[in-house]
């Protein structure tokens, strides 16, 4: 049983309609009627709230439509690996070559064009992906938030919503128009890349984004030396070996100077000992006499 009829067979028991179901979950009624309908996959459950608001107003277990969802996603997304990706939608990579810093829009333009939808260009798209669905997850609960992007993209509240959702689902492979009018354009300032590092620097709206600068590494850099590391190193560093051949030799010359004064004290305690020995009188022989 997929989320879709368990939703539908839960709505006639209650009684109650899809508009009902919508405003309870503060989406559209047309979203609500897409999912039932199956014209939409059922949004990604941990990254969207749609699941807790519907099964709270249909008096379900908790999490029993997201467990539900994830499995029809997953059913899903097995028989779409077996296609080939598609590119991106011209609209689609205008956008984000246009996004780009201006010294290097053309250098960009050039290398998305040799292929229709290469490495590069699926790298830039999925990490200013990332960054703006990271940005939209936090804020969806906000309803301030959501008005200044409903206002931003000319949109109602609850259409908003359900853009969010739709976007928190999408990847590089997937990305629509849709997605770039309500979210990539007015989110995004700019971004830059590093073509030896693939280094990204991503600059977002700063009225929308409090944290509006971000960059993305991808270069692998050395751990940080251990102490166990200095240690080793500086008992190398106490190996002869380490030093030049007149160090050595000084070295040897005082190890050999301090042998000789040591062999010397203990010989002159010997003969201390030899004549303490020879000048003590045997009591036996001193009572005789």
């Amino acid at each position: 049983m997929d989320v879709c009829l368990v939703i539908k067979q839960r709505l006639e028991e209650l009684g109650l309609e899809q508009r009902d179901l919508a405003a309870a979950a503060e989406v559209t009624e047309s979203y609500i009627s897409q999912l039932l309908t199956r014209k939409k996959m059922p949004p990604e459950p941990s990254r969207t709230d749609i699941y807790e608001k519907m099964g709270k107003f249909l008096k379900l277990p908790s999490g029993e439509l997201a467990k539900l969802a994830d499995h029809q996603r997953r059913e899903v997304l097995k028989r779409n690996l077996e296609s080939p990706p598609k590119p991106l939608f011209k609209e689609v990579r205008e956008l984000i070559v246009r996004k780009c810093t201006p010294d290097k829009e053309k250098q960009i333009r050039a290398i998305f064009e040799m292929q229709a939808f290469g490495e590069l260009e699926r790298l830039v798209t999925q990490k200013l992906l990332d960054l703006v669905k990271r940005a939209a997850k936090e804020e969806l609960e906000s309803e301030a938030w959501l008005h200044s992007v409903a206002q931003l993209s000319g949109r109602s509240y609850e259409a908003t919503r359900v853009s969010i959702l739709e976007f928190l689902d999408t990847d590089a492979f997937n990305v629509s128009v849709e997605n770039c009018v309500s979210f990539l354009d007015p989110l995004i300032e700019s971004w830059d890349i590093d073509l030896a590092t693939f280094g990204m620097e991503i600059v977002l709206n700063r009225r929308l984004i409090p944290k509006y600068a971000k960059k993305i590494e991808f270069v692998e850099r050395e751990p940080a030396p251990t102490p166990l590391y200095y240690y080793r190193e500086l008992q190398n560093l106490r190996d002869p070996l380490h030093f030049r051949e007149s160090s050595v030799a000084s070295m040897d010359k005082r190890r050999d100077a301090n042998d000789v004064e040591k062999q010397v004290q203990l010989d002159s305690r010997k003969m201390a000992i030899q004549r303490w020995a020879k000048s003590k009188i045997d009591p036996r022989k001193k009572s005789k006499s």
